[in-house]
This record gives structure tokens, sequence and C-alpha cells, in this order.
């Protein structure tokens, strides 16, 4: 089955496993940033070992290979737009958005920045026609959605609210939000182009580490470099998350649009946090009842911002 023939349900549940993804990601990044004192180190460790992966089954599959030969040609040709390949930068930004801004601002404000950033991204985006699915009209059911995805993460995370932090903090957040998005649609772009989701996925993560790695090697000479590396296998798998959400979500946004793929993956998060905290809890935190409605919620803005999108597509 192709991607073009993927049905729309199927892609939007492989959509909301890639959120779930995103969730354990993070739960093991944010696990190996505390173990070494340092999230630069933590991104570009998660960041390299993806690309390290990628650079494996490149040079097994020749058909990743072909696909860099087909972009460096769009690319000479200007049939492909330089910034088209930089999507990675995007991941880089939303990583240093979370080292400068996440703590002051709390995990809840900070995630109801990017979500909201995120969704005008898929709203903006979808209307311009920048994601490989062309334009997608702005229709009510649509907007309806995302209004219903913001209340929802907001619900989901009201109950960790607190804090005093300035308010245009949440600018740092709300344009990651916004880079996640455009990273969605200029991925499709390039699978498009070069015709092979790894080739995709592997340029995201050469540049999304070489800007990890320049990052990091300004803070070990600010703050110097960690004393070692925790001995858990596990916690070095972040890596390998991020190769599947990347590549999948690169085949996924030609049939899903960019919002309703953003939409998709933040309910699958929501979900697999949930999960995590009724299975694996951390400490100090309890569950609160806001946050399965939340996650509820989340779900059904999805299905409302899908299904009339999908009428008027059959229709048209």
């Amino acid at each position: 089955m192709t991607p073009r023939s993927l049905p729309l349900w199927l892609a939007l549940v492989l959509a909301l496993l890639c959120g779930a993804l995103v969730a354990i990601q993070s739960r093991i990044n944010g696990e190996l940033g505390s173990r070494l004192g340092d999230g630069f180190t933590a991104a570009s460790i998660s960041f390299g070992s993806g690309l390290v992966i990628l650079c494996v089954a490149l040079a097994i599959a020749p058909v990743g290979r072909r696909g860099l030969a087909r972009v460096r040609e769009a690319l000479r040709d200007r049939r492909l737009r330089w910034w088209y390949v930089c999507g990675g930068a995007a991941g880089s930004f939303l990583v240093l958005s979370q080292g400068l801004a996440a703590a002051a601002l709390g995990v809840a404000l900070f995630t109801v920045a990017v979500v909201a950033g995120q969704t005008i991204s898929g709203l903006v985006l979808d209307r311009v026609g920048i994601g490989p699915g062309g334009r997608r009209p702005l229709t009510a059911a649509r907007l309806v959605g995302a209004l219903l995805a913001l209340v929802a993460v907001t619900w989901a995370v009201s109950a960790q609210f607190g804090g005093s932090a300035p308010v245009w903090l949440m600018l740092l957040p709300f344009i990651a939000g916004l880079g996640t998005g455009w990273q969605q649609a200029v991925n499709g772009q390039v699978r498009v182009v070069a015709e092979s989701a790894l080739t995709a996925t592997f340029i995201n993560f050469a540049v999304g580490t070489t800007v990890l790695v320049v990052l990091m090697l300004v803070r070990w000479g600010v703050g110097g470099m960690p004393q070692r590396l925790p001995a858990e296998p596990w916690l070095y798998i972040g890596g390998a998350l991020g190769c599947v959400f990347i590549g999948v979500t690169a085949l996924l946004v030609r049939i899903t649009g960019v919002l309703l793929l953003g939409l998709a993956t933040v309910a699958g998060q929501l979900a697999a946090a949930l999960l995590l905290d009724l299975l694996l809890p951390t400490a100090g935190h309890q569950l609160a009842f806001s946050t399965i409605g939340g996650t509820l919620l989340a779900i059904v803005a999805v299905a409302i911002a899908s299904v009339r999108w999908r009428w008027r597509r059959t229709a048209a």
C-alpha cells in the first residue's frame, strides 16, 4: 500500500502512535538530561544516536542513497528551495526553548504555548499549501477541531499551572510550535522529491544534530562537560524513537495535511503521557481528572477536524 492510497483513518491511527512515541521519547530524554545535568548534551546524544542509525540504514538501503541524489539534483535545479531541507533546525529550536523557558514557565504553560503555535502553523500552512498535500480548505470543522485541541491541552495540564514567570517568555515555545508544523510540512516535501522517507529523515537528523552539537559545545565552554554518562541502555533509545517519528510523519503529512497531523500527534502524546503517569508515575506527580478529560477531548478534536474534511474531499 502506497502512502497516497493509505486510508485517512489509518493515517490518523499511525499519527496517534507517533504522538505516543514523542511522549515516551520526552520521558527518556528528560531523564537523561536530569542524570547528566545538561539538557543540550542529552538532546545531542538523542539526535546523534538517531543519525548514526540512519547512516547505517543508508549504507544498507540503496533507495535512501538514490533519494539523496534526487534531493541534490532538485536543489541544484531549484525545484526544491534550500530551506525545505532545514526542517531539523526547527526540532533543535524546540530543544533550545525547552532549555531556556520550560523551567521558568512550568511544563503546563510551555505545553500550551507549543500546541498553540503548532495549531496555528498547521492552519496557515495547509491554507497556503506548503505541505506536500497542497492547499486545504479552512472549513468550520477544522477551526472547531483546532480550538477544541487548544482547550483540551489547556484542560489536561491545568492542574500544573502556577508560578510567576513573565508572559513574554511564552514567545519562545510558541515560535517552537510554529516551527514544529513547518518541520512536518517541509520534511513531507523532501520525502516526495526523494521518493524515500529514509532520505527525508536522514536530512532532518543531520541538520538537527549539527545545530545541537554547536549549542552543546557552547554549553560546555560555559559550564563544562558532564562528568560521566549513565549506564542504563534504555536512556539512549530516544534517537531511535525520533527516527520512527520523523520518518512516519513525513509519509503521513501528504494524506492528513499539517493541521490534522499535528492534532493527532498531540492527542497521541497526551494519551501516552496519561498511561505513563498511570503505569510509571514520577515522584511528586499526581494524576488529575483534568488530565483524563483533556486527553479525551483532544481525541474528539481530531475526529471533528477530520470527518468534515474527508467528506469535502470525497465530494470534490
